[in-house]
């Protein structure tokens, strides 16, 4: 038997950052049924299945998009035979131009629909935008209480400038897809390399001291790591400084390591 024909309870939304708000709707289900879109995300794709211990379905909002409202509960319930319960935020839209609410799937669905009210910390919505708004301002302190985690992003290791290694300190230099990246400038950060986590400084930015291209490196505080190949993680903890440009190699060294220290007390 399919583990589908045995769901009985699913809930439905984009689930993008899967954070507090998300979580609440997740532990009233067997099951998570995510809209895919594409880009800018919180995390992207598979990785929210990371966040639950509950089985995720995905669709792809490309291939529903054109369906009615009523043509979307009877997907759902072609793919869930046993479905009998359906959670989602206050805010749900589904169907084609957005037709259906919360409370139209109320009135579609023969089971039960519960819909689960605004979250709010200090008086805040939890809601993605406000996340994403709160990264594109480097307040990451806000986006992590919402998010009721560490923000992340995580990238494939790739060759950087050389000059780190043999001018400044040497980095990871990051390839960085589909996420939501943060404001320019220094964070302190844990960065995740082989399994293992470390204390780390990271750079997202444009290089406007050396060669003006956007860059995301990683400098692993106090530890020699040698060659990496496969993909790393990097969490956020507090930012540090905006982006700047330097007079020198000398200026820019002096300056992380008056990062790396900074860094150390987060």
């Amino acid at each position: 038997m399919h583990l589908n024909n045995r769901i009985a309870s699913v809930a439905i939304g984009s689930f993008d950052g899967m954070h507090i708000a998300h979580q609440k709707l997740i532990a009233q289900v067997e099951a998570v049924v995510i809209i895919e879109r594409n880009g800018g995300y919180l995390t992207p794709g598979y990785k929210r299945s990371q966040h639950t211990d509950k089985p995720c379905h995905f669709y792809h909002f490309d291939k529903i998009k054109s369906l009615t409202p009523e043509a979307f509960v009877q997907r759902l319930k072609a793919d869930f035979p046993s479905l009998q319960k359906i959670v989602v935020g206050y805010d749900f839209h589904f169907g084609n131009g957005k037709a259906g609410d919360a409370e139209h799937l109320q009135t579609l669905f023969d089971g039960e629909v519960c819909i689960v009210e605004e979250v709010s910390i200090e008086g805040i919505s939890v809601h993605s935008r406000h996340i994403k708004a709160y990264l594109k301002e480097g307040d990451i302190k806000m986006a992590n209480m919402l998010l009721g985690r560490m923000y992340e992003i995580e990238g494939r290791v790739i060759k950087g400038q050389g000059l780190g290694q043999k001018e400044l300190v040497p980095t990871l230099n990051l390839s960085v897809d589909h996420y939501q990246l943060p404001k320019e400038g220094v964070y302190a950060t844990r960065t995740k390399v082989k399994g293992i986590t470390y204390p780390s400084v990271s750079f997202l930015g444009h290089r406007v001291t050396t060669d003006g291209s956007y860059a995301v490196e990683t400098h692993i505080i106090d530890e020699r790591i040698g060659e990496v190949e496969e993909e790393v993680m990097i969490e956020f903890l507090a930012f540090l400084r905006d982006n700047q440009k330097f007079e020198s190699l000398d200026a820019l060294k002096k300056q992380i390591q008056e990062d790396i220290s900074a860094a150390k007390l987060n």
